[in-house]
């Protein structure tokens, strides 16, 4: 088992520190990955020509940190969260992605408003609470990468229905609608995303990208159009909507839909999903 050094053992030394380029943490000197997020700190930062770059392929058996409890990542084509709850510690999640845990480790279901709203909308209108002390495990249905996001205080981030996988007790769960992305998800009744918030406390929320993992960080005024299936995540101050491509093939008028993002703010995307026709 591969484990990181433990940060708190001793103070860090500003002069040879390393810093984590995907999360920006700093990790004492001899760290493999980094305790926060479990990126490999031996590789350079991977950006494309066009400004997107990688998110970590974390490896095999790889350890993060949260609090004082622990999270193993098992696995790399279909990722496994193993999570070591200590008590007083309780993380939440989709009630479908547990894969097992330990018989000892109480469950119980997050009080969520707007439940019929949520369920029309195709998000899962029941979220579950495990609490330590005790070992539970997550991955979801699908191949893809485990993107590790630690939020710092007074942070904002939006993500797209069924990407989250699990989060902190520290991070504050709701949902928002963005309207007028009409044909996009669900029809006409815009797209709903999961928001996660932090307060005072930093958190650590995980997410289930299908493919690979991109992400690109938008100057203020900046705009990409994506793929709406391709969206994966944006911080709250990038704004969203839908923009309609005029297409046409002789006398037939095609209606692209894409959405539009505008910063400032980061936004991933996820190299494999399902197409979104609209008509």
């Amino acid at each position: 088992m591969t484990s990181s050094t433990d940060n708190t053992e001793e103070p860090l030394d500003t002069g040879t520190r390393i810093e984590c380029q995907w999360c920006r943490s700093q990790n004492v000197p001899g760290s493999q990955s980094c305790y926060t997020c479990g990126a490999p700190l031996d590789v350079r930062n991977l950006v494309s020509d066009s400004g997107w770059r990688e998110a970590p392929r974390l490896r095999d058996m790889t350890e993060i940190h949260f609090g004082q409890s622990t999270c193993q990542v098992e696995g790399e084509i279909v990722p496994v969260a193993e999570i070591t709850l200590v008590p007083g510690d309780w993380i939440y999640f989709e009630h479908h992605v547990m894969l097992w845990k330990d018989e000892s480790v109480p469950m119980s279901v997050m009080p969520l408003a707007g439940g019929v709203k949520r369920a029309f909308a195709g998000m899962p209108f029941i979220v579950s609470i495990a609490q330590g002390p005790g070992r539970i495990a997550f991955s979801r249905d699908a191949t893809g990468e485990l993107v590790v996001l630690p939020l710092h205080p007074e942070m904002e981030l939006d993500v797209r229905e069924h990407a989250f996988l699990v989060a902190s007790h520290s991070i504050q769960y709701s949902f928002i609608r963005i309207k007028g992305l009409v044909n996009l998800l669900h029809g006409g009744s815009g797209m709903y995303m999961d928001r996660f918030v932090t307060a005072g406390y930093p958190g650590v929320l995980m997410l289930h990208g299908n493919g690979d993992v991109l992400e690109r960080t938008l100057r203020p005024g900046e705009k990409i159009l994506v793929e709406p299936g391709g969206f994966l995540y944006k911080d709250s101050t990038v704004q969203m909507q839908a923009v309609q491509m005029p297409l046409k093939t002789g006398l037939l008028r095609h209606g692209m839909y894409l959405a539009e993002m505008t910063g400032p703010g980061r936004v991933g995307i996820q190299s494999m999903y399902v197409h979104h026709h609209a008509d």
